[in-house]
């Protein structure tokens, strides 16, 4: 959950992204922040850009965290947003969330037991809950601006956005999981799926360029799903290191009759708060990921 500042009137100057404490589950924000949360996920993030940048993948958005240049913020403000603000590069987003899954959880475990497919992609029989795929697959989702994101096949993609830029979307997505998943599983951390979101960034007129780039948080416990690797075992739930110990509660809500997976979500109980915090900051610390050194230039 971020709120996203213009640091300027020119269309093209940086973005201010700044990660909240705030939390959302099935599309619903929930009234109760994880305090902190925030800056773990900026921290994890930024881990995540700078190790994606050593694989020369694709670029991102990211400029840096050093705010002095910025005009119109106050001592305080620079204060309030250390350690969960980013400056990034204006772009202008793809509509569509660029989904990868190397293992069978979620929706995509529940579509597979009622049709044997993930987003409308055939996959071999049984299968079991959480169990590794043969091969990491790609599964694109709406964009919505209200209401929910829906899993839609890689075809309805194609009609929306076109398919050239799909199958590079598809490609761009598919090497970046990898490389992450293989990155978290030697530090006993599966990464089990993720979405990315990706842009063309604005030139000097404003305008789109050509340069496709990776924009928005990456590889974080709010969009990604994580387990530990000591304690995996398909056929079963995993214990997690991100927001599934809150939409296991909420869902537990939702069998109880006491909500109904739309706004307003219920308050979340200390513990569920306690919980959660606790399992992103296992994460990040057990990812171990290197700092992140802003590009030479610093705004522009």
């Amino acid at each position: 959950m971020r709120d996203v500042y213009r640091t300027a009137a020119d269309p093209a100057a940086p973005l201010l992204i700044v990660a909240t404490d705030r939390l959302s589950a099935f599309d619903v924000v929930m009234p109760t922040p994880i305090a902190g949360k925030g800056c773990l996920l900026t921290s994890m993030s930024l881990g995540w850009f700078g190790f994606l940048r050593t694989r020369g993948i694709i670029g991102d958005h990211v400029l840096g965290t050093d705010l002095s240049g910025v005009a119109g913020i106050t001592d305080a403000d620079r204060k309030a947003l250390a350690g969960r603000s980013m400056l990034c590069r204006a772009a202008k987003v793809v509509p569509i969330e660029c989904v990868a899954r190397g293992y069978l959880a979620g929706s995509g475990w529940n579509e597979y037991r009622a049709s044997g497919t993930v987003c409308g992609i055939p996959l071999p029989s049984g299968l079991q809950q959480c169990g590794r795929l043969p091969q990491p697959i790609f599964t694109p989702a709406t964009k919505a601006e209200e209401g929910h994101d829906e899993n839609i096949s890689f075809e309805r993609a194609c009609e929306l956005v076109g398919a050239p830029l799909m199958s590079r979307l598809r490609d761009l997505t598919l090497a970046i999981y990898s490389a992450a998943a293989e990155y978290a599983l030697e530090r006993g951390v599966i990464l089990a799926d993720t979405k990315f979101e990706f842009g063309f960034a604005l030139g000097a007129d404003g305008n789109p360029t050509n340069e496709l780039i990776l924009v928005d948080e990456v590889l974080t416990p709010d969009s990604s799903r994580y387990w530990p690797a000591d304690d995996y075992a398909p056929g079963r739930d995993q214990q997690s290191y991100d927001k599934q110990f809150v939409r296991n509660h909420l869902l537990g809500l939702v069998a109880e009759g006491r909500w109904n997976k739309e706004a307003p979500g219920p308050a979340l109980p200390a513990d569920v708060v306690e919980n959660t915090l606790r399992r992103y900051e296992e994460a990040l610390a057990k990812l171990d990921l290197p700092p992140f050194h802003a590009p030479r230039g610093g705004m522009r």
